[in-house]
């Protein structure tokens, strides 16, 4: 299987470089006529609810009064739509996928467009420099943390009453899936900047994992309450890897003191979903290990297809990861080749295989099940 294989979306596509990689072929079966604005019928769910950061934001910052935005070029140049407030070149995991299972894109909460049928397939409530904790990320101004991207999903419940009997609602909600991404901000823009929040002294990185995954249970069980059973918690990516961290390391190094502490929160998060599975049954949770996917990229990069792993294709400073992807900066020319967009987010090849494996890897990628098989239940 050599050559270079594409994964489409109506008109859309990134090339992956193969190297004999089935794992990457695979990601063909991606069908280019999902359609936007309604639920296709080979949808294999009802639809898909997204809480989250900046990883999988598709334009709520866009709304708020916020630092962390990306509506400007050349965020999203090789997206048909434009720059539309994602953080990447194009595409996001959670547009890929819920392509991967026959939904059209899920439009942001904060869009006024959202509403009516258009919220049938489901909705993003992801916020850029959201965390778990509701201080996390202040610094950059109004973000929907995770409480208060709770809050607005059970404002879509109450649009969403009206348009189908309680039987039905009960089952769209039981069938649907729900993505949580979180934890990353909590440390990069929280616990990790000791000058302007104090987290650090007061919690030992095991404490402070362990105050994390306690608020962010409380939210993942509030969500159970008003109807979701399907839920994919996704685990944190090796951040001290990604360009802005490495811009504070020695030469060609991650920062191992950063990558080592989340091990306490992706372990507890594993945990969590074990513990989940057993007192809540009727209900699913599964645990989406990034950082060993986005590790295998990093330790592997021929394999997928990339060639830069140290430096993000738009930014300034070292590695282009001291100062973010400025408007109207000149990105690089070849970037599937790069895993990493800007400072902080995946370029949108990098994006396409942590989808794939979240979609159809084995229980080492997402535990105790893949979300093609949760798709099924």
């Amino acid at each position: 299987m050599g050559g270079k294989k594409r994964i489409c979306d109506e008109g859309e596509g990134v090339w992956l470089g193969s190297s004999g990689v089935v794992l990457i072929m695979m990601i063909l079966v991606v069908q280019c006529s999902t359609s936007i604005g309604s639920v296709s019928a080979a949808a294999q769910v009802p639809a898909m609810f997204i809480f989250g950061d900046s990883l999988i934001d598709v334009g709520n910052n866009n709304y708020l009064s916020s630092l962390a935005k990306s509506n400007y070029y050349p965020y999203g140049c090789d997206f048909r739509a434009g720059p539309t407030g994602r953080f990447s070149n194009g595409r996001t995991v959670v547009d890929m996928l819920g392509n991967l299972l026959g939904l059209p894109y899920v439009p942001p909460f904060a869009d006024p467009n959202t509403k009516g049928t258009k919220i049938l397939g489901g909705v993003n409530y992801a916020s850029a420099a959201a965390g778990i904790l509701d201080e996390t990320g202040q610094h950059f101004g109004q973000r929907y943390s995770l409480s208060q991207q709770v809050l607005n999903f059970e404002s879509t419940l109450d649009q969403l009453r009206p348009m189908m009997s309680g039987a039905n609602m009960t089952q769209y909600l039981a069938k649907s899936i729900a993505v949580l991404e979180f934890g990353s901000n909590d440390y990069i823009n929280n616990y990790l900047l000791p000058s302007l929040y104090s987290s650090s002294y007061i919690y030992t990185p095991p404490a402070f994992a362990n105050l994390l995954l306690n608020r962010y249970t409380q939210q993942i069980l509030a969500l159970h309450s008003v109807g979701l059973k399907k839920f994919v918690l996704a685990g944190i990516g090796p951040l001290g890897c990604i360009p802005n961290q490495r811009a504070l390391a020695q030469p060609g190094r991650c920062v191992d003191y950063v990558n080592q502490i989340l091990g306490s929160f992706n372990e507890g998060l594993r945990s969590l979903a074990n513990q989940l599975n057993t007192n809540h049954p009727g209900a699913i949770f599964v645990y989406a290990n990034t950082y060993a996917a986005f590790g295998d990229m990093l330790n592997n990069p021929a394999l997928y297809g990339f060639s830069v792993i140290d430096r993000g294709c738009c930014g300034i400073g070292r590695d282009r990861g001291q100062i973010t992807c400025l408007p109207y900066s000149v990105p690089c020319a070849n970037r599937n080749q790069y895993i990493f967009w800007d400072a902080y987010h995946p370029t949108e090849a990098a994006n396409a295989v942590l989808a794939w494996r979240a979609f159809n890897g084995p229980p080492s990628d997402c535990y105790p099940i893949n979300v093609q098989q949760m798709a099924l239940i």
